[in-house]
């Protein structure tokens, strides 16, 4: 592949800034975190393209340009706290942890979880926590956090997700049918549950109790 830091900074600058993310915390974070580091060998000259890639067992890693409009709708703030449901390879959390305190990330295969913590581990990324389990559960020993961003497209938004989030927390979800969905941001506040639309995306199905079934 072509040097990774100058694939880096094209993506950054022509799919993601380009395109209208502005907040340059997250442009920073994207030019910090190496991509190929989180797809397989023989896709690494693919790592920085302008598309989801295969990750093995029905998975992808997200689009760079998906994965900045989630980050930035999440607006993750220096202490916040924040849980990913569906840790997949592990790039958006990533991302992630240079903009937070602390990442909690849920992945349901156990393959998964422990190829992401491997690389998380070998880029010093010490303050991503990873577990298996039940991601439409959320993490409840955890909670409440400041944001939870779901990676995977749910026919409903799971109670348990609102129920974790602390007050003036962010949920980022897709919910829809199986083929695609709409971008959700729900907000926690004292009077209910603010709802807002950020458009149309398709992501691989949320399994699990108050998901699809496998």
């Amino acid at each position: 592949m072509k040097d990774p830091l100058l694939a880096r900074r094209a993506m950054v600058e022509e799919q993601i800034a380009a395109r209208g993310i502005k907040d340059q915390r997250v442009l920073n974070a994207f030019l910090e975190v190496p991509r190929h580091r989180f797809v397989e060998e023989y896709l690494k000259y693919k790592a920085y393209d302008d598309y989801p890639l295969s990750i093995g067992y029905g998975q992808t890693i997200s689009q760079p340009y998906m994965v900045a409009i989630m980050t930035e709708a999440l607006a993750p703030k220096p202490m916040d706290r924040i849980l990913e449901i569906g840790t997949g390879s592990g790039y958006q959390a990533a991302v992630l942890s240079r903009l937070c305190s602390t990442v909690y990330s849920l992945e349901r295969i156990s393959t998964l979880a422990s190829r992401a913590r491997k690389v998380h581990d070998e880029l010093g990324y010490f303050n991503i926590h990873i577990r298996v389990g039940d991601g439409t559960l959320g993490l409840p020993q955890e909670a409440p956090y400041d944001g939870i961003i779901v990676t995977a497209g749910a026919p409903h938004v799971p109670g348990a997700l609102i129920e974790q989030l602390r007050d003036e927390g962010r949920l980022l979800i897709p919910v829809g049918d199986q083929s695609i969905q709409d971008l959700k941001r729900y907000t926690k506040t004292g009077e209910g549950v603010r709802e807002e639309s950020l458009g149309g995306c398709r992501f691989v199905k949320l399994i699990g109790k108050n998901g699809w079934s496998d």
